[in-house]
């Protein structure tokens, strides 16, 4: 199959109008086309490390449960018509989580194992992303279990005790508690009690050091979320954490570049230009040359507007806004076969058109999504090869 006439974004330039053959799944040409340009744009299917989106799906308000095939499919439908061809699936291990509730590790097991059940057939390539809380000690075994069945792609650890991470303002804490419908007395005794019961740094660090060896183990790539200090971002590094999710402070991003760690941060964020719990600017950190990734996070329609609100300023226009979507994703997370439009890769294309609309995607050369507004592209009359 052919897709010609159309403007082709690589790895590293662009085709203003290109065509590219499809051949089992895989791309086995590129040309330049010789033909009226038809306004379409082929970008490489996004890869997105860090989506939230699977929780909510679930539960979609609180205490109303839904069927996992339904929560599945229609995740698996949002993340196509946002261009999303890889997709790891963000569920939740917490040690403040109540015995069979939601984020305790009995309950996001049995997630996890489900997940992995019904996601066989569906339109995205999903995978899961077990985000697990570092103080969660009574855990560790469950993550084991889950890693050594291979139910879990990619590991992320993080600390949200009051003073770390995101969490590291506890005024702003309490303030959230008393949103939530608490009166400041009790949002305070509450903050104060989780501080109380915090794990020693002794323990944090045992907890650190067999997670980081399960996952090298079992081949699994090991992220840091919410680093805040010097410090953490050395210490994730010092563990063999390959990605620093979503650093909270610039001077943990600078070190976690300095370390070698790639760094996501949240779509939703360099779309709108700021972060919406006030932590570190996606825009700013690009501009500092401290993004390298970028993830759903909790809106995977955002993907696609942050690349083009990030290209103006990246040092390489569009390309290199869009690898971080694609190619640097790929990177990180071990998967050689997709991330760029090249010969041999996988065909997972997301197809743009003039109106800045995903039309249409692909996952292995096969449509998974389509609105309807494009026309199949036949064989180009005449194309030129391209070196």
């Amino acid at each position: 199959m052919w897709l010609s006439d159309v403007k082709l974004i690589l790895a590293d330039r662009i085709i203003e109008n290109g065509a590219l053959r499809i051949k089992n799944g895989v791309i086995v040409e590129i040309t330049e086309s010789q033909g009226q340009p038809s306004g379409f744009t082929v970008f490489p299917g996004f890869i997105d490390m860090h989506g939230d989106m699977i929780e909510i799906e679930l539960e979609p308000r609180p205490k109303v449960d839904f069927p996992m095939d339904v929560a599945v499919g229609h995740l698996d439908a949002r993340l196509a018509a946002a261009g999303v061809t890889t997709a790891y699936a963000g569920v939740s291990f917490s040690r403040m989580a109540v015995d069979g509730q939601r984020r305790s590790f009995d309950h996001t097991s049995g997630i996890i194992r489900a997940l992995k059940q019904n996601i066989q057939g569906l339109r995205v390539d999903h995978r899961i992303h077990a985000r697990f809380d570092m103080t969660y000690t009574a855990a560790i075994d469950a993550l084991d279990g889950l890693l050594t069945a291979g139910a879990v792609d990619l590991v992320s650890v993080m600390d949200h005790t009051p003073g770390q991470g995101q969490y590291r303002n506890v005024e702003t804490l309490v303030g959230k508690r008393m949103k939530s419908g608490l009166s400041e007395e009790d949002a305070r005794i509450h903050v104060e009690r989780r501080i109380k019961d915090a794990i020693p740094a002794e323990q944090i660090l045992k907890n650190l050091q067999r997670i980081s060896m399960l996952c090298k183990s079992h081949g699994v790539t090991m992220a840091s979320h919410d680093d805040h200090t010097v410090e953490k971002s050395n210490l994730m590094a010092d563990i063999g954490t390959v990605i620093s999710e979503f650093p909270v402070t610039r001077e943990a991003a600078v070190v976690a570049k300095e370390r070698g760690l790639m760094i996501a941060m949240g779509a939703p964020n360099a779309m709108r230009g700021q972060s919406y719990s006030g932590n570190l600017s996606a825009r700013d950190a690009h501009a500092e040359g401290l993004l390298h990734i970028l993830a759903a996070d909790y809106h995977p329609a955002a993907i696609l507007p942050a690349i083009r609100a990030l290209s103006p300023s990246d040092p390489d226009g569009l390309v290199g806004a869009v690898r971080l979507a694609s190619a640097n994703p790929a990177k990180a997370l071990g998967l050689k076969d997709r991330g760029v439009i090249a010969h041999g890769k996988r065909a997972d294309l997301a197809i743009v058109d003039s109106s800045e609309r995903i039309v249409q995607t692909f996952s292995a050369g096969k449509i998974i999504f389509s609105n309807g507004l494009r026309s199949e592209i036949a064989e180009p009359s005449a194309v030129t090869a391209v070196l």
